[in-house]
Parts: C-alpha cells; sequence; structure tokens
C-alpha cells in the first residue's frame, strides 16, 4: 500500500468517528452537494484545506451524487519554500492540483495598509470566485472547521456587538450561480491535528508573507485570543464550544432584545403586548 493510501485509510478508519463520519455529516445536514455540481476546492497549504481536499477524494469515488471536483491553488505570492512545500505535500497525498499565481501579497505590501490581513482575504476571495467561475465551477469549498465557526462567534459579540456566526454554506451576492461551502464544519481542530501527526505530514502554518515572521494584524490576533479563551474554558466545562454551537441552533425569539433580517433592525418592542 502507497503512502497516500495509508493516509487515506486512516481517515475513513482511525479518524472514522473524528473527521469522516462529521464530515460526511454536514455535507448532508446542511445539504452542501448536489448532482451535477462543479466544486472548486481551493487549498492553502495548510492542514485543514489538505484534508477537505482528502475528503472531498474519497466522497467522490464513492457518492451516489455525481459531481465534480477541481482542486485549486491560489499563490498570492508564497515564498519559494513554501510554493515548493505545497507541491510536495500535493504529491504525497495524491491531490492533483493547478496552481494559479497572483500578485495580491504585492499588492497588499504597496497599499500600506493597517490590516494588510483584512484587504489580502478579501482579494483573495475575490480571485478564488473569479477563478471558480472561470473554471465552470457553482461551488467554492474551503476548509473552515468547527472551531473556526465557534472563534468567529464569540469574535462577533466581543467585538461585532452583533450575534453571528460562518455559515456552513452561503451565497455569493457578488458572482450570480456561485456557492460557498464548508464541508469540515463539523470537524474539530484538535481532531484535525492528531491526523495529520499520525500520518507525518508537514504542513505550511501560515504562508502569508506579513505573519510568517509572527508578526499579527489586529484581526489575526483577536482570533488567537479567542482560541486561547476556549481552551481555558473547556478546562471548567468540556463541553463548552459544543454548548455555544448549540445555542446558534437554539436561539429562543421571544427572550431576545433585537434582531436583524432584510427589513432591517427590530426591537422586542416591537411585538411586546
Amino acid at each position: 500500500m502507497e503512502r497516500f493510501q495509508e493516509i487515506e485509510r486512516s481517515i475513513i478508519k482511525k479518524y472514522r468517528k473524528e473527521i469522516w463520519s462529521r464530515f460526511v455529516k454536514a455535507v448532508k445536514d446542511y445539504e452542501l452537494i448536489q448532482a451535477n455540481d462543479c466544486i472548486m476546492v481551493c487549498i492553502s497549504g495548510g492542514k485543514d484545506s489538505f484534508l477537505l481536499a482528502k475528503c472531498m477524494q474519497e466522497l467522490h469515488r464513492h457518492s451516489d451524487v455525481p459531481f465534480t471536483v477541481k482542486y485549486v491553488v491560489m499563490n498570492p505570492g508564497y515564498s519559494a519554500y513554501n510554493t515548493e512545500k505545497i507541491k510536495n505535500n500535493a504529491q504525497i497525498l495524491n491531490v492533483d492540483i493547478a496552481m494559479y499565481d497572483s500578485d495580491i501579497f504585492e499588492v497588499v505590501k504597496r497599499s500600506g495598509g493597517k490590516s494588510p490581513c483584512y484587504l489580502c482575504a478579501r482579494m483573495r476571495r475575490g480571485f478564488l470566485y473569479s477563478k471558480a467561475e472561470e473554471l465552470g465551477c457553482n461551488k467554492i469549498a474551503l476548509g473552515h472547521h468547527f472551531d473556526d465557526v465557534i472563534e468567529t462567534t464569540l469574535l462577533s459579540m466581543f467585538y461585532g456587538s452583533e450575534i453571528k456566526t460562518m455559515m456552513p454554506k452561503l451565497k455569493s451576492t457578488n458572482f450570480q450561480g456561485l456557492e460557498l461551502i464548508r464541508p469540515l464544519y463539523l470537524v474539530k481542530e484538535q481532531d484535525i491535528i492528531a491526523w495529520a501527526k499520525y500520518n507525518k505530514l508537514d504542513f505550511i502554518n501560515c504562508a502569508c508573507m506579513f505573519t510568517e515572521n509572527c508578526s499579527l494584524d489586529e484581526g489575526e490576533g483577536k482570533r488567537l485570543e479567542m482560541k486561547k479563551l476556549i481552551k481555558n474554558l473547556r478546562q471548567i466545562n468540556p463541553n463548552i464550544d459544543h454548548n455555544i454551537f448549540k445555542s446558534l441552533t437554539n436561539v429562543n425569539l421571544n427572550c431576545i432584545l433585537g434582531y436583524i433580517d432584510e427589513a432591517g433592525k427590530h426591537d422586542f418592542l416591537e411585538d411586546y403586548k
């Protein structure tokens, strides 16, 4: 058995409960994939996106629902070392990637803004949507996991003064017919790390030219703050992240002060009798 086959086997055997079952559950529960979808799986080079690629490969082989997959790496200006590492890992994992170059890092650098991560993320997202449209894809799959969802929820509450979360799927407002999906939505980061370590895989952590020297902008620093906070809270209540997630599906509209919908803001007094 070749190494990539052993890695694939670990997903559906050793980590079946922690990874594969949760991946399949998210795909089914949130109806992420329909017949004849053409899905562009976006690979950043990290553990999350490469695991997503392997899960999508496995699903594509055995699913009763016919769909096509394209594995894309958007190179915003990675160093030669990181670019080569991504290619090597793709070869180890037997993922047939297509890499497309851009000058996003350079553009962000020239802008001289205080929040390069925010601008970079916006530009990368725009590039990915354009590329998906060009390749004839109707869906873009990203490697965000369960912990990303919880951290985003807390960030919105603590620093955005609103309750909202990262959704399992989202229709694009700027690219008609394109939808973003997150198949690892229910997979926990600790299990992704365990899978990578078990298979002795070494992925890039952050290939960004702005953060590879460990200088985080405010947005990235706040996310790290949330990660540490949740870790500390787990020592008090091991189910804390699960409870936060569950609360997002169990909102009691009779006991909130206000909400926002397509019509705008609403106050509880509007319906108070």
